[in-house]
């Protein structure tokens, strides 16, 4: 092995982008059915853009056809497949998800997540994103 190959690697996710068809609509879901914090900032252009901050991460969202440069080769709205992790048990989420009326595709089912088992619910989120939730097993 290469001694670059050492020091030149990835170390975690910062921030990835969605393409969405509405940007008040996608903050209030993730708002308040994954209890994300939505928050405006703004570039170096003087431009104001929306993200949503999760632990220490964010979702920066374009408005679709509203793109920032650069971007991605075919930015679509509902082509995103994501899972995040939560520490509430998956019985809490049924019931929190159910009073938010929003509709459980699958689960509880058991998965294989980045650092070992995982039990996951998929839900959709505005764009039609498929949005994983998911409690580590032991």
């Amino acid at each position: 092995m290469q001694h670059s190959e050492i020091q030149c690697r990835v170390r975690e996710l910062d921030h990835l982008v969605l393409t969405v068809a509405s940007i008040p609509e996608t903050v209030r879901f993730y708002t308040q059915v994954l209890g994300m914090r939505g928050q405006q900032f703004q570039v170096a252009d003087g431009s104001k853009r929306w993200a949503l901050r999760f632990g220490q991460s964010k979702i920066n969202l374009h408005q679709k056809g509203r793109e920032f440069d650069p971007k991605a080769a075919q930015p679509t709205a509902g082509s995103a497949d994501l899972c995040f992790l939560t520490d509430a048990p998956i019985a809490d989420w049924i019931r929190h998800l159910t009073i938010h009326g929003v509709q459980i595709e699958d689960g509880p089912v058991p998965r294989s997540g980045a650092t070992g088992p995982i039990t996951s619910l998929y839900i959709r989120d505005p764009d039609r994103n498929l949005i994983e939730v998911s409690v580590p097993t032991v």
